[in-house]
This record gives C-alpha cells, sequence and structure tokens, in this order.
C-alpha cells in the first residue's frame, strides 16, 4: 500500500490535507495543473501526457470532415458502431482486464499483439494501468487518482494531473512499476533513461508504435471505403477518446452514493453498475469492483458483456491459455440461488440484497 500511495506523481494542490483528508480542487487548479503538466517545453518528462491529448487533436480534422463534407446516415451508424462499441469493448478487454488486472493470459505474443492492435492506439497503457492499481486500492479516497468527490474536472483531467507515474522514484519501486508493465508488451526504459524521460514507456518506441497503428488501419479503412470511411471512424476515435475521460466520474455517482440494492452489490466504494457503459463496452463497474481480476463482469442474464464474448471466443479457439471467471463465485456469495435452468437463473435475480448477511 505504501508503493501505490507514492507511485504517482502528485499534483501541486496534492492528494490530501494534513490531517489525511481529501481537499477538493478548485477548477482553476486544475486546469493550471492540467497546463502545467502538457508543457513539454517546460519539462519533456511530461512528454506522455502531451502525446495523449495530441493524439484527441489529431482526431478532430477527421470528425470536422466526417460532419462537414461525408456525412451521411450510413457513416453515422458506422461511427457510432466503432465509437461505442468497438473502442469501448477494446478498452475494456485490452486496457482494463489485461494490462491492468491480468484477468487472462495469451497463449502467445502473437495474440497478444492482435488484441493491442485490434482499433486504433489511442491511450497509452502505462498511463492507464499503473494508476488503475491505485484506483482500486484506494477507491474513492484521497490517492484516487480520479476521486470522483473532486468533481467532473478532476476526473476528466485525470491522466494529465493525476495519473503519470511519479518521477523520483527509487530503482526498487521503478522496477515494480516496470514489473505491473512487464506482460503488456510494452519495452520499458532502463532507469537512466527513466530519469531522463519520467516514464516506464520510452517516446520513441511508443510515439514508432502509434504511428504504425495509425497508418494500418488508415490504409484499411480507405481500402475499404475511402476518404469517408476513414473521416467517419478515426473522428468517432476522437470522441471516444473525450468521452472515456468522463466514465470514472460518472461510474462512481459522481461522488455521491448512488448503489442501488440488489444491482450494487459492492459496499466498500462509490461505484455503480450502469446500463449504458455495460452494454457498449461490458464495464459492469461496481461487478467489476466486486471481483476485479475476473474476465467477466457481467453476471446477471441481462449483463451484456461484449467484452467478455471476446476473451471466451480467444479461449475456445486457443489464443487465450487461461482466464478467471468470477460468475459463480458472485451468485455463490450475493445470490445463492441454485441455477440448472434459465428459469431458475431469471429467479435468482429476484433475491433480495444479502451482501451484509455473506
Amino acid at each position: 500500500m505504501t508503493f501505490l500511495k507514492n507511485v504517482l506523481e502528485p499534483p501541486v494542490y496534492g492528494w490530501r490535507d494534513p490531517a489525511g483528508n481529501f481537499t477538493k480542487p478548485s477548477n482553476f487548479q486544475i486546469s493550471s495543473e492540467f497546463f502545467s503538466r502538457l508543457n513539454v517545453f517546460k519539462n519533456k518528462k511530461n512528454w506522455l501526457s502531451f502525446v495523449s491529448w495530441l493524439l484527441v487533436l489529431c482526431l478532430a480534422p477527421f470528425l470536422f470532415l466526417f460532419i462537414f463534407k461525408y456525412f451521411s446516415i450510413t457513416g453515422l451508424i458506422i461511427a457510432f458502431v466503432y465509437g461505442m462499441i468497438v473502442m469501448g469493448t477494446h478498452g475494456t478487454i485490452w486496457h482494463h482486464r489485461y494490462c491492468t488486472h491480468r484477468a487472462y493470459k495469451f497463449k502467445n505474443k502473437f495474440w497478444r499483439f492482435i488484441t493491442q492492435n485490434l482499433t486504433l492506439k489511442i491511450i497509452p497503457e502505462e498511463i492507464y494501468a499503473i494508476s488503475h492499481h491505485v484506483h482500486h486500492a484506494l477507491s474513492d479516497q484521497p490517492g484516487d487518482p480520479y476521486n470522483a468527490q473532486g468533481g467532473f474536472l478532476y476526473c476528466f483531467l485525470a491522466d494529465v494531473n493525476h495519473q503519470p507515474i511519479a518521477r523520483n522514484m527509487s530503482v526498487k519501486d521503478y522496477n515494480r512499476c516496470v514489473t505491473m508493465m512487464d506482460h503488456t508488451g510494452v519495452q520499458p526504459n532502463t532507469y537512466e533513461q527513466y530519469q531522463k524521460w519520467g516514464s516506464v514507456a520510452n517516446p520513441g518506441r511508443a510515439i514508432l508504435s502509434i504511428i504504425l497503428n495509425w497508418g494500418f488501419w488508415f490504409t484499411v479503412f480507405f481500402l475499404i471505403g475511402g476518404p469517408s470511411l476513414v473521416c467517419a471512424i478515426f473522428g468517432a476515435a476522437g470522441i471516444w477518446a473525450v468521452g472515456v475521460r468522463t466514465f470514472n466520474y460518472e461510474g462512481h455517482g459522481k461522488g455521491k452514493d448512488m448503489r442501488r440494492e440488489g444491482i450494487d452489490y459492492n459496499r466498500d466504494d462509490m461505484s455503480i453498475n450502469q446500463i449504458w457503459p455495460g452494454f457498449v463496452a461490458g464495464e459492469w463497474h461496481n461487478n467489476h469492483h466486486l471481483f476485479p481480476n475476473s474476465a467477466r463482469s457481467g453476471f446477471k442474464p441481462y449483463q451484456i458483456d461484449t467484452a467478455w464474448y471476446y476473451i471466451k471466443f480467444l479461449s475456445l479457439i486457443g489464443a487465450v491459455s487461461s482466464y478467471r471467471d468470477s460468475k459463480k463465485q458472485f451468485y455463490l456469495e450475493y445470490c445463492p440461488v441454485p441455477v440448472a435452468n434459465k428459469k431458475q437463473f431469471a429467479a435468482a435475480e429476484k433475491v433480495p440484497f444479502i451482501a451484509e448477511q455473506v
């Protein structure tokens, strides 16, 4: 826990007051920190955050071209499916369940590479994975990088203000960061390179991988549907890249207790299950906080889990060698009704909230 409390670079306004309580910064403080940490001329260690938002800006022209030049209903449908479902599901599959929680294992590097590059590469693995471990350890507490009690802007700009790793770690702590990323395929900096760049990822390799990824998908979509398809999909990816930054604020009740009995069984934090993120990305967030290492988080019959379907499919064809599935444990601990058929399965949904009795 000591390591996780110190693994992220603290913002100038800090995580907590001297008494250890969470202090909510003003929107001005948050904005000032954001622009300061994007300034690569001031400090080249800001490169990873800068690249992350530069990618969003690079996608904006595609969106404008689609809206004002190539717009069509067919293109809009394609953009919706790609931006909401494909990008959302891939984020859950790759960044969330694999990079962070190691909920499943690939048979070999080939399938890991394919899964990593299924969509446009926008979010650096390092920014997501390491900080997400902290989020689970300190969920809704001081030090949580996207603590919803800090407000919308606190969460929306967290990838720059709160999620980059600390820049003055010891060799031991830096090696622990490397270990947290060693399964992702990201080739780490040496400790000396880390001292120069302030990151696990190397800027040269990271930027090259993005260029190759974007170049490949640009070519594929152009050959399939020309510039109109390219603009529709790249523009949709840009919308997703902005929208995903709002998720944890919404997914933790906007800083309020919005948990519902019989739906949100985890009572250790303010995470909630939401229909929209669940259906389009397999992100049943309260379920996930209940069993964070599970490759499936859609446990109940209505909880569609597109990310799980992909992982299960890869398992069936031998591309995934193992996975964790906590569905049986969920029903055993929180809905203890024998499930022999669909009727009994549906009956399990009507069991009242019993978390305190288990």
